[in-house]
């Protein structure tokens, strides 16, 4: 990077615009990882409490476990999620399985309903602390992203300049 302010993205080369916005992308996309996931936990644990509130037996975890996903794979984000690697080493998605080992998800239908409403707690913590982060992660990205369209706009960038990279 430059001397120059980071945050104010025109004051930042078109390279260094570049590399901030694609390294912003990747981070975006485990903090989307990780949340998805987060809300496909809570999910589950959300379905757990109604079942016991309306004295229902025992979930069909396969079942709600193929709704739940379904729901969270297919539900159409904002932004089109980028292939990325496998992001299951990654500290968020640590600290993900930490809270849930911690609050007895592997074991959600044996837990009480303290237990099972302070891991519901737990996540929904979680998933509002990722999903802020990914919010302010978005804003950033969107600056920028409006920056680069200026510079297409206004000539001084080409799609010259960024095919020759390839």
């Amino acid at each position: 990077m430059t001397d120059h302010d980071p945050s104010d993205p025109t004051q930042l080369s078109l390279d260094e615009l570049r590399r901030l916005r694609t390294r912003l992308q990747r981070e975006d996309d485990v903090v989307s990882y990780v949340r998805r996931v987060a809300q496909a936990r809570l999910d589950l644990v959300r379905s757990e409490l109604t079942r016991r509130d309306r004295g229902e037996t025992a979930i069909d975890l396969p079942s709600e476990l193929r709704i739940v996903l379904s729901h969270h794979l297919t539900g159409g984000p904002a932004r089109p999620p980028r292939p990325t690697d496998d992001l299951g080493d990654h500290p968020l998605s640590d600290e993900l399985d930490a809270i849930c080992a911690e609050n007895g998800f592997s074991r959600l239908d044996e837990l009480d309903l303290d237990e099972t409403t302070r891991l519901a707690e737990a996540l929904t913590e979680f998933e509002r602390r990722i999903s802020a982060d990914r919010r302010e992660r978005f804003d950033r990205l969107d600056t920028l992203s409006a920056e680069l369209v200026r510079r297409y706009r206004d000539g001084e960038a080409t799609v010259e300049t960024l095919l020759g990279e390839f």
